[in-house]
């Protein structure tokens, strides 16, 4: 396990190293009511989600991170690196925990602590296809190893609003019982910098209504 503890941040350092001086970049940040992904709600909390992320061609790498204004919800800060190629897409992301636990080793990888999960993802989004997909496996820090799987379809503008169906399944951590199930069916919608999503997490029989505007 230690010979993993650097193995991230350096993958980042290195893409980063590797990325000339004209290369583009982008920052803003969401603000959310409250923080739900991927079916389980983080906290009932509002929150500020802000990212950043340096790209050249086809790499892209970029930092995420969202923070609770109270102590109701849950912190994040994470990193990842990604590769495209066409419609398919190749991520790595280090999804980092701070304060999970009382002995937080920022450099611990450990399938016991989830303090760091890393995960690897690929995603299918073809051009004029209304119909996108992704699928994300966690190598490291998480004892269950749990599988994701997301499907979206992009129903058009109404009135001047996008809006979509997204369904995701899950098994481990995102399950009551770690075994496979649904746990995110949400029809989500976007009108300028304002975004909503109406959530319902079959699994564990709770639902969202999440509104953000985004900076």
């Amino acid at each position: 396990m230690k010979r993993l503890l650097f193995a991230a941040p350096l993958l980042f350092a290195l893409t980063l190293s590797a990325i000339p001086a004209d290369a583009g970049v982008g920052f803003g940040a969401d603000v959310v009511n409250r923080y739900v992904w991927r079916g389980t709600d983080f906290g009932n909390a509002v929150s500020i989600q802000p990212g950043m992320s340096i790209s050249h061609g086809n790499i892209e790498v970029g930092a995420w991170s969202s923070w609770a204004i109270s102590d109701g919800g849950a912190n994040e800060n994470d990193l990842y690196v990604s590769l495209s190629s066409g419609p398919i897409g190749i991520t790595l992301t280090d999804y980092y925990f701070p304060g999970l636990t009382e002995d937080d080793d920022f450099f611990s990888y450990s399938d016991e602590d989830g303090v760091h999960i890393l995960e690897i993802s690929a995603s299918l989004a073809p051009d004029g296809v209304p119909l996108s997909a992704l699928v994300a496996y966690n190598v490291s820090g998480d004892a269950d190893d749990s599988f994701w799987a997301e499907a979206t379809y992009d129903l058009g503008e109404m009135e001047e609003t996008a809006v979509s169906i997204t369904v995701g399944l899950g098994n481990g951590f995102y399950t009551t019982t770690t075994d496979p199930a649904l746990v995110s069916i949400g029809l989500n919608m976007g009108k300028g910098d304002y975004f909503a999503s109406y959530i319902l997490n079959p699994d564990k029989e709770s639902t969202f209504l999440v509104f953000g505007r985004s900076f």
